[in-house]
């Protein structure tokens, strides 16, 4: 690991023990059903708001993106979110990979990201709810395989969420340090941005609907196209602590591939509520 990005490495350890510390002196957030969904999937985009404490959510999916010639490579995201604390989340990402032989790539899991969201500001005049999302992806793929990318990349995301007659509007904006790659897909350190712009609106019932922009600008010198592209997609919510989703991401620029999609939203309850209510009953 080099040097620049090991000084990424420990600010970004720093900020997240700094929110591990300075959480508790924040004031608590509103009674809510800690059992309600918070569901950060389908867009890109993550909003500031975070599963209760001691709570455990899943959320996962496929995606299908089309390669060419009526053919699609096709990955499985999986985000664990648990509630550290008030304002606080830890989140793990540990992405699946399969039928990427079209692309001359092997099926497997791909490079593990953790990275813990902690929401600075409530209902602020300007910036709504803001939270913020350091995280590290780890090279935990297979760059032979091609289910890694070979480098460890250090991100921070600045969210902010805002609730306008019912319309949810999540603004990202994330940069990620790439570090750098030796062997046979050496490169050196880089910089990458993206930009997202997240709309949820309840539609009738426990249908509802969601359309996001987001983009990726060049900003490293390689010449790379920037891209921009359209997610957008139906959602129901079975119950409260399950939400599914369904839908597809057309590109607007800069030739990226349509996509597919479809997954759900799971909150899983607490061990700690549940082991609580088994003491209560074996007291009695």
């Amino acid at each position: 690991m080099n040097s620049s990005l090991l000084r990424s490495l420990k600010l970004c350890v720093s900020a997240v023990m700094l929110c591990l510390v300075a959480t508790p002196l924040m004031a608590q957030e509103p009674e809510n059903d800690p059992r309600a969904v918070q569901p950060e999937r389908p867009t890109v985009a993550t909003h500031a708001h975070t599963v209760a404490p001691g709570y455990f959510e899943i959320e996962a999916g496929v995606e299908g993106d089309r390669i060419g010639g009526g053919k699609r490579a096709y990955f499985a995201p999986v985000v664990t979110k648990v509630g550290l604390a008030s304002h606080v989340q830890l989140n793990v990402t540990t992405p699946g990979l399969f039928s990427q032989a079209a692309i001359g790539q092997s099926s497997g899991l791909g490079d593990v990201s953790v990275g813990v969201k902690w929401r600075l500001l409530d209902d602020n005049a300007l910036l709504g709810d803001f939270a913020v999302l350091p995280s590290v992806k780890l090279s935990t793929g297979s760059v032979g395989r091609g289910t890694g990318t070979g480098s460890t990349d250090i991100s921070i995301t600045a969210i902010s969420s805002y609730e306008v007659s019912g319309l949810a509007i999540d603004l990202n904006a994330i940069y990620t340090r790439v570090g750098s790659v030796s062997g046979a897909d050496a490169h050196d350190a880089s910089d990458a941005v993206l930009w997202t712009a997240s709309f949820g609106i309840p539609l009738a019932g426990k249908f509802g609907w969601v359309m996001e922009f987001f983009g990726a600008p060049t900003i490293d010198g390689s010449g790379t196209p920037s891209t921009v592209n359209l997610l957008f997609g139906p959602t129901f919510l079975v119950s409260p602590g399950l939400n599914l989703d369904i839908g597809a991401i057309a590109p607007l620029h800069g030739g990226a591939p349509n996509a597919i999609y479809a997954g759900f939203v799971w909150n899983l309850g607490s061990p700690f509520a549940a082991l609580g209510k088994v003491r209560q009953v074996r007291g009695r």
